[in-house]
């Protein structure tokens, strides 16, 4: 839960900077989607956050 919540604080504040900056390009998108799927919960959040916690996962290995 922490890490969801980390996360969707994290993309928001991304997005705020790339829509701030005037870039929309594919960065934006994925930002902006991101942040939808993880503030919403969607059916598709649960997908999404075992890929983020699994990456998170190999990266604290690392």
């Amino acid at each position: 839960m922490a890490v969801t919540i980390s996360l969707a604080f994290l993309f928001g504040l991304v997005l705020f900077f790339l829509l701030r900056s005037g870039s929309l390009g594919y960065g934006s998108a994925f930002t902006a989607a991101g942040f939808g799927f993880f503030l919403a919960s969607t059916g598709a959040a649960g997908p999404i956050n075992q890929l983020t916690n699994s990456v998170i996962d190999v990266l604290s290995i690392l």
